[in-house]
């Protein structure tokens, strides 16, 4: 089933928070200040109607929800939810660290010059 198919029919997009949705410094007692494109991507998402969720290491963590609910609502967007997993609904995710790999082949799809 396509992506988009998935996203239609209750599908959801895991956004990173740490270095993707928000400015990250290394230190987990504070969120960074939002990253305007991807809060702006994020707000677009929300207002035609998709789900999305955070996919953050935080959420394993005590209190880390709680801080990450308040940070969403101080910048403008709703306690979304926040999870460390991500499952067969999840469409897309979108974070700092990933690399796309072609499915069913294992061979990773460079759009800048990784090693390989």
């Amino acid at each position: 089933m396509s992506w988009l198919k998935r996203l239609k029919r209750g599908g959801w997009i895991g956004v990173d928070l740490d270095g993707t949705l928000a400015h990250y410094d290394g230190n987990i007692s504070m969120i960074g200040e939002p990253l305007k494109p991807m809060m702006d991507r994020v707000q677009e998402w929300l207002k035609a109607g998709h789900t999305v969720k955070l996919v953050t290491a935080r959420a394993g963590k005590k209190g880390q929800k709680e801080l990450i609910h308040r940070w969403c609502l101080d910048h403008g967007l709703p306690s979304l939810e926040v999870t460390d997993r991500k499952d067969f609904q999840m469409t897309e995710l979108w974070d700092d660290r990933a690399i796309q790999v072609e499915t069913n082949t294992g061979h990773p799809m460079l759009w800048r010059n990784h090693a390989v």
